[in-house]
């Protein structure tokens, strides 16, 4: 098996490739593994943006995987010849097919064929596809089983049956269900799935330490502070803020001040919204705002995207603190998606919630890595250098300004519409923010 050195030739580790990459919580799952993601390819300049800012020595390519070719990825990675480990990725379907037609024949579900054309194309070893639980059932079962069968005729071997698997049985304290579907070359050692064992940390042992926003006016114009102080932490907590070193974390440390608070920037709720989220009970949902009040000694909702405004605009309603009267930060839900606080997202609340939303978490993904370095026979240690995180401007780019940076058109993706240029009435915002 051929690894790839990194840059600093010091150590050999598996390359990987990223598809639809969004914000990078598979690539960080796969460098947490021991994996070097040399590419992720993401046709959001907004997503792609942030995920150069957290992997500056991973190469982030802004474009359609429909444009795309193997020889491409290769050459923009600067990878030349050298093998491919694993391609990974969760690749978007949306239409289905007549009774009797090839629902793969959807031009709507075309981004599959995608996933699998590029897969062929890097002569990948190995193979990871995830998507949601929803694929599994009905008229989406179809999909996958010519996904699978195609992947077969690529000269692949598939680990059968696929799995859905909960994050929550992988220490995340999120209830999220995802299908991964893995596959290997003919001839390799074909990966397990990862079984679930963990105990689930809570929602209060990911949100204890972390101060309340709402006592930082700084935050009401920007997404960050400096000089916190960070409550009693539980392991979970020490373990993302690196307080305690994972000893199952194989990933490069970044270079990051950890007395700042990101990604956190605060959502301006009316005095008769947060009454009624006061008075809402732990695990209830808010009769008004339909928005589900926390357990502190629970797991945390499938934390969700919404949809950009091309689809109307819909962002995915933001669970209520369970101790304060107002929807959790872009931080918060990214410690219930098991991000360690070095990571950082888009600066607007909005985008940030999009991009955790739309990810999976790397607690899952980690455990499915494992198993293919594992299949690999690659045993990972800890990298002996750190790497500095990206501009920060890459966090504040609006899409036409993230657009001109990759050289791409800000129409590639759809928009969110603003009214005016103010707030948002507060029932909008607390939908949208």
């Amino acid at each position: 098996m051929s690894f790839s050195k990194t840059r600093s030739g010091n150590e050999k580790r598996p390359i990987a490739v990223d598809l639809f990459a969004g914000a990078g919580g598979l690539s960080l799952a796969f460098e947490q593994a021991g994996f070097d993601v040399v590419a992720a390819a993401e046709i959001d300049p907004v997503h792609c943006a942030v995920h150069e800012f957290n992997f500056p020595e991973c190469t982030s390519i802004c474009a359609d995987a429909g444009n795309l070719t193997g020889a491409a990825i290769r050459k923009a990675a600067a990878i030349g010849s050298a093998a491919v480990d694993v391609v990974f990725g969760g690749a978007p379907c949306q239409g289905f097919s007549l009774i009797g037609k090839r629902a793969l024949d959807d031009p709507r579900n075309g981004l599959l064929l995608e996933f699998l054309r590029l897969v062929s194309e890097l002569k990948a070893n190995y193979f990871v596809f995830e998507n949601v639980k929803g694929i599994t059932v009905g008229k989406h079962r179809q999909l996958l089983d010519e996904l699978i069968e195609s992947f077969q005729g690529e000269g692949y071997q598939v680990r059968l049956p696929y799995q859905v698997l909960n994050a929550a049985a992988f220490g995340v304290p999120q209830d999220r269900q995802r299908l991964f579907l893995i596959g290997a070359r003919k001839g390799l050692r074909l990966p397990e799935y990862p079984i679930g064992s963990r105990t689930s940390p809570t929602v209060w042992d990911a949100l204890g330490d972390l101060p309340d926003i709402d006592e930082y006016d700084e935050l009401l114009d920007s997404d960050t502070v400096g000089n916190i102080k960070l409550g009693k932490q539980s392991k979970y907590a020490k373990t993302l803020h690196g307080t305690l070193i994972d000893p199952t974390d194989f990933s490069y440390p970044r270079i990051w001040d950890d007395r700042r608070l990101t990604s956190s920037m605060r959502t301006e709720h009316t005095a008769l919204s947060q009454h009624r989220f006061a008075a809402t009970g732990h695990g209830q949902v808010e009769p008004i705002s339909r928005f589900l009040k926390l357990d502190p000694s629970g797991l945390c909702n499938t934390l969700r995207a919404g949809t950009g405004s091309d689809k109307g605009a819909f962002t995915s309603p933001r669970p209520i603190h369970p101790h304060h009267p107002r929807c959790i930060s872009v931080r918060e839900a990214a410690r219930l998606h098991s991000y360690p606080d070095w990571f950082r997202f888009h600066t607007t609340k909005w985008h940030g919630f999009r991009q955790i939303g739309n990810s999976v978490p790397p607690l899952l993904g980690r455990a499915v890595a494992a198993k293919v370095a594992e299949a690999i026979g690659f045993e990972p240690t800890r990298p002996n250098r750190t790497l500095s995180l990206g501009s920060e401007t890459l966090l504040s780019m609006t899409i036409t300004e993230a657009a001109r940076y990759y050289g791409v058109s800000s129409q590639v993706v759809g928009r969110r519409l603003r009214p005016n240029s103010g707030e948002l009435s507060d029932q909008m915002s607390l939908a949208m923010a």
